[in-house]
């Protein structure tokens, strides 16, 4: 691993955790100059499937030609993979150079207010955007909302994907406390849209925002493409628009029926949803890459609700058994996740992220399966224990961090990751 000093100084901050509130970070971006004035922002929250609706919704912007950046978390395997800017074409990572730069120019002021990793992080996003000629930023939202260093901007849409149990021990123990917690990024009078039901779009109704629920104010189908994705069509109060994409499973077609819902309600047209959909690109969730004899399938499913979900698709994909490579952070539920995982998986390989301290012995997890298992020291030992054809490796997104540079023969940048 080469040392670049503003960069470790970035990640030894993740040890430092997180402390609730907003006031250091609006306190950073005024001390930057205020660069999120420059910006039509989109908060994109949720417990699943944030991620790729906000990549979705980024690619359609993209094709309307609004220049859009896509900020995501955590990256995979560079760190630069969080801040794509898209200003003639699909959003794009950005040079590493480029957000060095940056960093170097937010360090100081980030020291100043005392910010945390996800703060700065979050900053320099928006420092990025402005300079980099983008209109809209699409920003996925980190942990909950309310709370979270995104929410210090100002969206001019909200988009809420769902609800489900993660995180309990910070943001509640019930889907309303939840719920609560990803209501904050609402504003009341303000357009939102979502995708959740029940117990928690009540709870999202009362922020008395201008809100747009999928199923109800839009309704949409899609049809499976098999292993190229989905054909999805949505209705809304604008009329109606077919489309492509390239995410698998049910939830991942639903996932850009709620992009596609987004981007009618800033007034894109019909023809950039068709056009900028299918361009997708998703890393590291439902991902399939074929290298050589084998074909595996990546997804960062780290709760049982996204664990249920990959394994519905696998089912949707006529996929029965098939080998799979673990492993998960030690405060997840993981008796949960093999309970959920057990019902596809026809044996287990353990292991764990090397570069992640809060991973989960794998030794400790063999108990929890009932299905044959063995133990990998290390993620590349895993891989190597797998037979030909499909396999899928799940459970944490820094273990598909680091297997996917494995398998595409990339270098990873080896530093230690929290956040």
């Amino acid at each position: 691993m080469t040392s670049v000093p503003d960069l470790d100084w970035l990640y030894a901050r993740q040890r430092f955790g997180m402390t609730p509130g907003l006031e250091r970070t609006h306190a950073l971006l005024a001390r930057l100059g205020g660069p999120q004035d420059a910006l039509r922002v989109v908060l994109v929250g949720g417990t699943n499937g944030k991620g790729s609706t906000a990549a979705t919704l980024a690619s359609v912007l993209a094709a309307s030609g609004d220049p859009v950046g896509l900020f995501t978390s955590p990256h995979l395997t560079r760190f630069a993979e969080r801040f794509r800017v898209g200003v003639e074409g699909p959003p794009a990572e950005l040079p590493t150079p480029v957000v060095l730069d940056a960093l170097a120019r937010v360090r100081p002021q980030a020291e100043a207010v005392g910010a945390s990793f996800f703060e700065i992080v979050t900053a320099l996003g928006v420092l990025l955007f402005a300079e980099g000629g983008v209109r809209t930023a699409v920003m996925e939202v980190g942990l909950g909302g309310r709370l979270d260093a995104t929410n210090a901007l100002d969206p001019a849409l909200s988009v809420v994907t769902n609800v489900g149990l993660d995180h309990t021990e910070i943001l509640g123990e019930t889907v309303g406390l939840i719920a609560a917690e990803k209501a904050g990024i609402l504003r009341e009078g303000r357009v939102a849209v979502t995708g959740a039901s029940g117990e928690a779009l009540e709870v999202l109704r009362a922020a008395r925002a201008d809100l747009r629920v999928l199923d109800e104010d839009a309704r949409f189908s899609a049809h499976s493409l098999g292993w190229d994705g989905w054909e999805v069509t949505l209705q809304d109060g604008g009329g109606q628009v077919a489309f492509r994409t390239p995410l698998l499973g049910p939830h991942g077609a639903r996932n850009a029926a709620l992009a596609a819902l987004a981007a009618r309600t800033l007034g894109v047209a019909p023809g950039a949803v068709e056009r900028g959909a299918p361009g997708t690109e998703w890393p590291g969730r439902m991902e399939l890459l074929r290298v050589g004899a084998r074909t595996v399938l990546l997804d960062g499913a780290h709760n049982p609700e996204g664990a249920r979900a990959l394994v519905t698709a696998l089912r949707g994909l006529g996929v029965d058994r098939v080998p799979l490579v673990f492993g998960a952070a030690a405060d997840k539920d993981l008796s949960g996740l093999a309970e959920a995982l057990e019902e596809v998986a026809s044996e287990v390989v353990l292991t764990r992220a090397e570069l992640s301290p809060r991973a989960a012995d794998p030794h400790a997890l063999a108990g929890l399966w009932r299905v044959p298992t063995r133990v990998a020291a290390t993620p590349g030992e895993a891989l190597s224990l797998l037979p030909e054809g499909l396999s899928v490796v799940a459970g944490s997104l820094y273990l598909v961090g680091e297997v996917r540079p494995l398998l595409l023969g990339e270098r990873a940048e080896g530093r230690e990751r929290w956040q």
